[in-house]
């Protein structure tokens, strides 16, 4: 069984490998063992409220429960730009005309920007080769709008994510060959590396302030702005179904889009329904290959769990479950739990009689 839950220490050794093995580009979780056991840190001090909570860094685990090990991470930032500047590229138009010589001519036209500031931020996800398919990688992109649904106190009104951009095998990246190297004396990797581990008042430093007109770059980097890797489309594709859009910022160094969504429109947010906890103790097939699956997650802050069951143990007030999966949600009869789709099925479709049922105040 695959379930959900706040990274924890003894995942140090298993995040390591798996950033490592990720290569370069990801940003949020370099292969530095000092800096992601501070990031572990970090998690705990927020999931045990010890820091304050524009402050928090949420970072869930996925668990193998038969290898009783981490094989898959996503995480949220509560709030960025706040300790450190907070950048992007923000794509505009610069219009000149002259009616005398009948001209008029759009520039398209790149900006140093700090508007996603103070805004929450999706991040680091990552998931072992060994369990990719399967909807692995939904349940551990989803996880996070159930707790941002569940806690919104905690968290800015709108959301968004940075997309990994072009990149070749080598890590070289179009848009930093042709610009940011113009400014920085380091490779794409270093520069990115460098972002990753938080030190970031070099891009203030160095960055031109000045508009950078896009024409005027080659034509390799002109066509990687607003793309992604192609190893980062289908985390693209999910996240749009799931209501997020281009928001017309890109990333300072390689060009990805940055998307985002209103966390009341997050698709998930909206199909998520609550139901009280019935255990049986009669045997269940939990893992029936015939029967659609949805997510459930308890509605602990600190001990936050998410696991998936078939949509055939949803009744009209009550989720039936056995005592197994009760005990990895860290949930009892009569307890409250939400459940939401994991893949594009609604649960409108899945649920008895058809009913949507609304969320009691909480």
């Amino acid at each position: 069984m695959l379930v959900i839950r706040p990274l924890q220490e003894t995942d140090l050794d298993a995040l390591y490998d798996m950033a490592r093995n990720a290569g370069k580009g990801l940003t949020t979780l370099p292969a530095d063992r000092a800096l992601l056991e501070r990031k572990i840190q970090h998690t705990r001090e927020t999931f045990n409220q010890r820091c304050a909570p524009e402050a928090g860094l949420y970072l869930f685990a996925l668990e193998d429960t038969e290898l009783r090990r981490c094989v898959g991470i996503s995480g949220i930032q509560a709030r960025v730009g706040l300790d450190e500047v907070f950048y992007n590229y923000r794509l505009s138009v610069a219009v000149n005309a002259s009616r005398e010589l009948g001209v008029h001519v759009r520039t398209p036209t790149l900006h140093l920007s700090n508007d996603m500031t103070d805004t929450t931020e999706i991040c680091s996800l990552l998931l072992s080769d060994s369990h990719r398919g399967g909807g692995n990688g939904l349940l551990l992109s989803r996880c996070r709008f159930m707790y941002l649904d569940s806690f919104r106190k905690h968290f800015s009104e709108k959301v968004f994510a940075e997309m990994r951009g072009v990149s070749d095998k080598h890590g070289r990246s179009p848009l930093w060959d042709a610009l940011g190297s113009q400014f920085f004396d380091m490779e794409f990797s270093e520069a990115d590396m460098l972002s990753g581990l938080g030190n970031k008042s070099f891009i203030a430093e160095l960055m031109p302030k000045y508009p950078i007109y896009v024409p005027m770059l080659p034509d390799a980097a002109r066509a990687v702005v607003g793309k992604v890797h192609d190893n980062t489309a289908p985390a693209l594709r999910m996240l749009q179904a799931e209501g997020f859009n281009f928001n017309g910022l890109v990333d300072i160094f390689d060009g990805g889009p940055v998307v985002e969504a209103f966390v009341h429109n997050i698709r998930t947010v909206r199909e998520t329904i609550n139901r009280y906890v019935l255990i049986s103790h009669k045997p269940m097939d939990l893992n029936s290959p015939a029967s659609e699956r949805v997510m459930i997650s308890n509605v602990s802050f600190r001990d936050f769990r998410v696991t998936t069951i078939p949509a055939e143990c949803i009744g009209p007030d009550t989720v039936t479950l056995n005592k197994e999966v009760a005990d990895i949600l860290l949930v009892e009869s009569g307890d409250q739990v939400h459940l939401a789709p994991l893949k594009d099925a609604t649960l409108q479709t899945q649920v008895p009689g058809g009913a949507r049922y609304g969320k009691p105040d909480r």
